[in-house]
């Protein structure tokens, strides 16, 4: 999610020497409320507040997991990453034995069984070094068959575009919208970054907008930044809550629902090159742009109650981490109003 891929290799490199002492993946617990009624129309299963993780499918020095493994309070599950194939557009998915899985209907099962417990899970495509290009009507079909065929395949709940090299909104809008044709309840989830969404006109906003009628969330990456614009022309450096709130801001302002916003952070100092931030500061984003309180020095003109929630990278960094953002973000993202 920052560069997500890159920054945990990075982060894993720079803390060698402290890899040594990575906690084991508690199981899942049950911090998360069932599913009801107030759950979003565009996919059921994803309610009002939701907390995505990131699931990483490799090893980097983060806690090795296997989707069971991943905290309770995770209503979003991104399984990372679908990967590009020798023909243009169309992705691949493949199980890395590093995380320990002894065959693919044993991950199959514990898809199913994060799904019975009112979980999601998708397909997230890209990362940081992810070469997948939808650049013309022959790439977008094949990414709508692979896409929709791993769905089938391994019973992802849709997919996260993590596409760090660049978007053609014409034709990833055109991809998705045939994925959405073939599966009515898909999750479509977006992790763009900070750079994507400064302006609706750049290509990725341009993509969110042009599938508002069923995007489920856009959990911008706010971190491997830098300093960057907020909705009221004043620059902000990352790692701050007014960072959090200023940037979320424009997405709020520029035509995306505030049910399809959500923060995205790491989940410690390891798993990104920059941007961390303490659970606290992510919960008075929350706060300020949910409720109008704790917040820095810039205040939104107004708020945003159905705010989605939060995302981290990642569920493996979080467990090494003592599920911090699990148990704080999660808890506090479910007492939304």
């Amino acid at each position: 999610m920052p560069a997500r891929l890159l920054a945990g290799l990075t982060a894993a490199v720079l803390t060698t020497a402290a890899l040594v002492g990575t906690s084991t993946a508690q199981a899942a617990g049950t911090h998360r409320p069932a599913p009801s009624a107030a759950a979003a129309t565009t996919a059921a299963a994803v309610p009002r507040h939701a907390v995505t993780g990131y699931w990483q499918n490799f090893d980097n020095g983060a806690t090795v997991q296997k989707l069971k493994d991943v905290d309770g309070a995770y209503d979003i599950i991104a399984v990372s990453f679908a990967e590009a194939t020798g023909q243009p557009g169309a992705v691949t998915f493949q199980l890395d034995p590093a995380v320990g899985y002894g065959s693919t209907d044993e991950f199959k099962a514990d898809i199913k069984a994060k799904q019975a417990a009112g979980t999601s899970v998708v397909l997230s495509v890209g990362g940081e070094r992810g070469a997948v290009s939808v650049s013309d009507a022959a790439s977008a079909r094949n990414f709508t068959d692979s896409v929709s065929g791993l769905m089938d395949t391994y019973g992802f709940d849709g997919v996260d575009i993590d596409l760090e090299n660049g978007l053609n909104a014409t034709y990833m809008t055109q991809a998705l919208k045939a994925l959405h044709d073939r599966h009515s309840d898909v999750v479509v989830t977006m992790a763009p970054q900070t750079i994507d969404m400064q302006s609706p006109q750049n290509e990725y906003f341009k993509t969110a907008l042009g599938i508002k009628d069923f995007l489920t969330a856009v959990n911008m990456q706010y971190y491997n930044s830098g300093s960057m614009n907020g909705c009221d022309g004043k620059v902000y450096a990352q790692g701050t809550v007014d960072f959090l709130t200023a940037l979320a801001c424009i997405q709020l302002e520029g035509g995306l629902d505030p049910s399809q916003v959500g923060i995205g952070v790491p989940a410690s100092a390891r798993a990104a090159g920059g941007g961390y931030v303490a659970p606290s500061v992510v919960n008075a984003a929350l706060d300020c742009l949910t409720r109008g309180s704790n917040c820095g020095s810039f205040k939104p003109s107004r708020t945003y109650p159905g705010l989605r929630g939060a995302m981290t990278w990642s569920t493996n960094w979080d467990a090494a981490n003592g599920n911090a953002f699990a148990t704080q973000v999660g808890a506090h993202v479910h007492g939304l109003p």
